[in-house]
């Protein structure tokens, strides 16, 4: 296996793969939790609809009835999902000197871009292939994409390629 190098041209001390499947992994659970919480905060007690949703995108809104197996499917959508753009956001950081500079300010504009390709790209081309309907909806979706996701994937980013 080849030395993974860091931007410094030291020896990074994990390997890419693992530095990304941490941070996409805590970032997917972390945007899980706070999806969970927003769904009980409006009343909804079943959090295995969350993950049904999630696999209907794909499926189609049929396997909204589904069992467990539906749920595990929808999760397994939403950490998939999840790896994607922290992958992604790996990928580039080394090519966008920019995103070392601030990994507050990178991370939030990283959620806001989520968010962005999320809504006008990938579930448009889903079975749900609705916008979210209300501003407050927007706002929250977004902010906990900042957070949840953005967030830690600039910071595990930057502690990958040593930029503390």
């Amino acid at each position: 296996m080849a030395q993974t190098l860091n931007t410094t041209g030291t020896p990074a001390t994990k390997s890419l793969f693992t530095a990304i499947l941490m941070t996409g992994l805590l970032a997917g659970s972390l945007d899980a939790l706070s999806a969970t919480v927003n769904f009980w905060v409006h009343g909804q007690k079943d959090s295995a609809r969350i993950w049904k949703y999630v696999a209907s995108a794909a499926l189609g809104p049929s396997v909204r009835t589904g069992g467990m197996g539906i749920v595990l499917l929808g999760l397994f959508f939403h950490y998939l999902v999840a790896l994607s753009f922290t992958t992604f956001y790996f990928l580039i950081y080394p090519k966008m000197p920019v995103l070392a500079k601030n990994k507050v300010v990178s991370g939030l504009l990283y959620g806001i871009f989520v968010w962005i390709v999320m809504n006008l790209v990938v579930v448009p081309l889903s079975y749900i292939g609705k916008f979210p309907s209300s501003l407050e909806s927007i706002i929250t979706n977004m902010l906990i994409l900042m957070v949840m996701i953005g967030l830690p994937v600039a910071w595990g980013a930057a502690r990958y390629y040593g930029k503390k």
